[in-house]
């Protein structure tokens, strides 16, 4: 019998009884990070890392009710009917995680979502060694390439400066969880507020709830004075976008963050002013090492680009197929609202 099998209601170890990510309600769920394509509500009991339970508390009470999560360390083990369960970084966002299970000598690792390079704020990506590896494949095709952190920081840098020579406000669309703390990094050293949009804002104090420490931010009220926004940087979801919420700011200049803005006809598409290739997901380069330094004898390939990714495996000869699941694409739908609630997606 397999360490795990895809069925209808997702990852599902059955020797351990227990699901990772599932997309339907179970008796117990392994999650690897918040978002909300892989953490759904519902399930009687979660197994999460620490730092992923504000998110999950925040985002998964049904009537004001908690769910009961059991949070473990990076690397802390547990042991599920006999099947040894350990968490370890993903690096795609702040608490995500690889699961990586052992039962009778055999390794199998399941990846989530995740990034290779160290973003300084999510964990740095650790790879695996197993038998089998189970992979995200987001942007699984040769033409998806990031930029190092660095440079990509520095130009968002760059781009509010200029608009602010101009006097006009810089309006960041990012997902709430994920690429809104990136932002936050890269714009620290300009010594200035940033302003958020409530459910950038709902999650930023989830995490500092935890004892994540992050730069501080302002949150837009509805009576914020559109003159104190002028000029100012502001970090919003997708959902904001074209909404009522932007008539508060009279000029201003908008920057999408995505990996899709790899694709320049994506800047023209979302009526931007600028696009940034900002994504918390491995590019083609990084998928390709993750693979490599698994070891893996078989790999199991999941959403984005399955077929493509999981025919180059082939023909490197590593055992590859692929697996459809219910994950989404947390680089393409759109946070909602600006309640007291954050929604869930994201900007790009």
């Amino acid at each position: 019998m397999p360490l795990i099998e895809f069925t209808d209601k997702g990852l599902y170890c059955a020797r351990g009884a227990f699901y990772i990510d599932p997309w339907r309600p179970v008796d117990r769920a392994v999650i690897t990070h918040a978002h909300s394509d892989h953490a759904r509500a519902g399930s009687g009991a979660y197994l999460c890392h620490r730092l992923c339970k504000p998110i999950l508390d925040l985002r998964l009470s049904l009537d004001g009710v908690l769910p009961a999560v059991q949070t473990v360390e990076w690397g802390e083990a547990v042991v599920l009917n006999g099947v040894r369960v350990s968490l370890h970084p993903a690096g795609h966002v702040i608490g995500s995680s690889q699961v990586r299970m052992e039962y009778n000598g055999e390794v199998w690792v399941v990846s989530g979502d995740y990034k290779t390079e160290d973003d300084g704020i999510s964990g740095a990506f650790e790879p695996l060694r197993c038998q089998v590896f189970v992979t995200e494949s987001t942007f699984g095709l040769p033409i998806y390439n990031w930029k190092p952190q660095a440079e990509l920081f520095a130009g968002v840098r760059d781009w509010v400066a200029e608009n602010r020579a101009q006097d006009r406000t810089s309006v960041l669309m990012a997902y709430s969880l994920g690429k809104a703390q990136r932002l936050l990094k890269a714009l620290e050293p300009m010594g200035s507020p940033v302003w958020v949009h409530g459910a950038v804002w709902n999650v930023h104090q989830a995490l500092a709830g935890a004892g994540v420490w992050l730069p501080p931010v302002e949150r837009i009220l509805p009576d914020t004075p559109k003159e104190l926004l002028r000029g100012q940087v502001v970090i919003a979801p997708g959902s904001a976008e074209g909404s009522a919420w932007m008539r508060r700011f009279s000029s201003y200049s908008l920057g999408v963050c995505s990996g899709w803005m790899q694709v320049r006809g994506n800047v023209r598409r979302r009526n931007a002013d600028a696009g940034f290739v900002m994504s918390d997901h491995a590019d083609w380069k990084g998928l390709l090492a993750a693979v490599a330094a698994t070891g893996a004898e078989k790999v199991f390939v999941t959403h984005g680009f399955q077929a493509v990714l999981t025919r180059y495996l082939n023909e490197l000869g590593v055992a590859a197929a692929e697996v459809k699941t219910e994950y989404g694409d947390d680089e393409g739908v759109v946070d909602s609202g600006e309640g007291e609630a954050p929604g869930d997606g994201d900007a790009g």
